[in-house]
């Protein structure tokens, strides 16, 4: 199994999560970004810096993704087909999405997004709190306890 990043976005205190969990599992972990990211010295840790572009960093990891692997990321559509190509996408807020919740995922996202498109101020997520960074760590543990085939 391999961990992977959606890079650009994930939180810094995520990313010391995922540092510590390779380390402890032995697991590689990949972050994928438009932009160089500093990862520590390590031989399971790497940063993968692509072209900028709309959903570049996306492409690779749908592109590099093996059945079995975590994905973590907040893109919606990215954890979409990232479950059909039978790999698991978790979010920085320790939702484990499945195929029954990513469709609800997505048609509230369409929803938010018709919103934003006609000019009603939505806001944005909530910062990343203590009670989120919790929820992803267990939500992680959790997952990597599970028996793989």
């Amino acid at each position: 199994m391999h961990i992977w990043v959606d890079g650009d976005a994930c939180p810094a205190a995520i990313k010391d999560i995922l540092f510590r969990v390779a380390e402890r599992t032995q697991l590689p972990l990949t972050l994928v970004a438009n932009r160089l990211l500093r990862v520590p010295p390590s031989p399971y840790i790497r940063a993968r810096q692509v072209p900028m572009g709309f959903d570049v960093a996306d492409r690779h990891i749908i592109d590099e993704v093996a059945a079995g692997d975590l994905v973590i990321t907040e893109d919606i559509p990215l954890a979409a087909a990232l479950i059909e190509r039978g790999a698991a996408a978790l979010s920085p807020r320790g939702e484990l999405y499945s195929a029954d919740s990513i469709r609800e995922r997505l048609g509230l996202r369409d929803f938010m997004e018709n919103l934003r498109g006609a000019g009603v101020d939505i806001g944005g997520p909530a910062a990343l709190s203590q009670a989120d960074r919790q929820a992803f760590a267990r939500q992680l543990d959790r997952f990597l306890a599970q028996p793989r085939t």
